[in-house]
């Protein structure tokens, strides 16, 4: 039986519509525009998106376009490994909230943990600069 995981769920607010600021992120092309601690370069093969990220390529899918801002997506480091990721885009007004959870994945450190947020929190923040100057 595994352990329930530790997390910590990250938000940026962004002063764009929920609708743009969606559609912007569940294009896995502009990844490395927002993500550049996780992705360097994205490409389509087939069926499926390879990043190409500082630990090497990975596989990541996204879950099917719907109306409710969920952007959850898969990434696979290694072969039948698969991580989820939990994403959300949340009305705000005029704008909206951008949710990211990171988990703490099995054998990482605590140390490690708290890399990934701070690398999440900076892409997040990307995130934001790009989309209020190109939306």
């Amino acid at each position: 039986m595994t352990s329930v995981q530790k997390t910590k769920t990250i938000s940026v607010t962004v002063d764009r519509g929920p609708g743009e600021v969606y559609e912007f992120i569940a294009n896995p092309e502009h990844l490395p525009q927002w993500a550049p601690g996780f992705c360097r370069s994205v490409r389509r093969a087939e069926e499926e998106w390879i990043a190409e990220t500082p630990d090497g390529p990975m596989t990541i899918h996204f879950v099917p376009g719907n109306e409710f801002g969920v952007l959850d997506h898969y990434v696979s480091p290694a072969p039948g490994q698969l991580i989820l990721n939990p994403m959300r885009v949340i009305p705000n007004g005029p704008g909206c909230e951008v949710l990211f959870t990171v988990f703490q994945q099995p054998g990482m450190s605590d140390e490690q943990f708290t890399t990934d947020i701070r690398l999440v929190e900076n892409d997040l923040q990307t995130l934001k600069g790009v989309l209020e100057r190109l939306l």
